[in-house]
């Protein structure tokens, strides 16, 4: 025998074999890869007249940098594998902790010069909701909406008695005072200045006055799409009025065979037309894309009937939504591969 031709050959089936392994374990890696659940995040700050006009570049970044850091955040915890409802009420309470939006820190003055705060969450697969609606001594309404999903055999509870159960399940309690900030109070002496100098007790809000919400919608690696909205409400709001954030089906809704939406707007209108379930709807009982459906009840339906706002959405497979038909909104995304979408105007 040839020992340096058998000692070549080996040699080569040697390297083949290397390169084979190589190759298999690279396919292979792909191929886990392609298979690892996608997850993906829409989050809003609320609609309205929002104008680069009147926006300073320091204002402008910073509300970029609260929307980068709340979308950036549950977009780790969906990747790290948190169930959607989790991902959505802390995703929530970033936004609820910033004195930039109408929601929690922040959030709008009633009339009478107290905030009443609404939430709701909603899971896709079990068509489990919960709401809470006027409250006024919870640190995170988010973070009650949740309880009540979770916990309580009701969907929605409102006033003392949300706040009664928060407390008896340990959620924080604060003084309503903790969501005071000097810009909101000015917006409600301008409104009611307004109001007294036409003689109306109420009805009289103009623009941004009438909403400002913040809300969020997931996909997350179970295949659940889950959504979830807060706000302080209408700027001197009077006579307990609760608009459309804590109504399931009106301001939240999410259906795995459909979608999932949150909307920020002129709260009547959007209960009215019950606009959340509405997209969801025309997606399952039509055939629309989650695209289509959005944007038809947004800029068709509201726009017909006189109401302004948007909606964040997202679909089963990822697929997001943002329409709007106000001047801006206030707006975030992480899709299925990563890309970070931020932005506020409606260019």
């Amino acid at each position: 025998m040839n020992l340096a031709r058998f000692s070549v050959s080996s040699n080569g089936w040697y390297k083949t074999l290397c390169t084979f392994s190589a190759v298999t374990a690279a396919l292979l890696a792909t191929s886990a890869l392609a298979q690892e659940p996608k997850v993906a995040i829409a989050i809003h700050g609320g609609a309205g007249t929002i104008l680069k006009s009147s926006m300073t570049a320091e204002k402008e970044a910073a509300y970029k940098n609260v929307l980068s850091k709340a979308v950036k955040h549950g977009y780790s915890l969906l990747k790290e594998g948190e169930k959607g409802e989790v991902a959505v009420v802390e995703t929530i309470k970033i936004l609820e902790t910033s004195p930039l939006f109408n929601a929690g820190i922040g959030a709008v003055y009633t009339f009478d010069g107290e905030h009443e705060l609404d939430a709701s969450i909603m899971h896709g697969g079990s068509k489990n909701a919960g709401a809470v609606a006027g409250v006024k001594t919870i640190r995170s309404p988010i973070e009650a909406a949740l309880l009540v999903m979770n916990e309580s055999p009701h969907v929605m509870l409102s006033g003392e008695g949300a706040e009664q159960y928060a407390k008896e399940n340990g959620l924080e309690q604060v003084k309503n005072t903790v969501f005071d900030t000097e810009f909101r109070k000015q917006a409600l002496d301008k409104v009611k200045a307004r109001m007294e100098k036409a003689s109306s007790g109420y009805g009289t809000q103009q623009g941004n006055e009438r909403f400002g919400t913040v809300g969020a919608v997931v996909l997350d690696r179970g295949g659940n799409i889950v959504a979830g909205t807060s706000t302080g409400g209408m700027t001197a709001k009077r006579y307990g009025r609760i608009g459309d954030s804590p109504v399931i089906g009106a301001g939240t809704y999410a259906d795995n065979e459909s979608c999932a939406v949150s909307a920020t707007g002129h709260g009547e209108f959007f209960i009215r037309y019950h606009v959340a379930a509405d997209i969801c709807a025309r997606m399952k009982y039509q055939g629309l894309t989650l695209t289509e459906a959005a944007y038809t009840v947004v800029n068709d339906v509201l726009v017909r009937a006189g109401g302004d706002g948007g909606v964040i959405a997202i679909d089963s497979v990822g697929n997001i939504a943002m329409p709007f038909n106000s001047a801006g909104m206030y707006r975030a995304s992480i899709d299925t591969e990563g890309k970070v979408s931020i932005a506020i105007y409606k260019d």
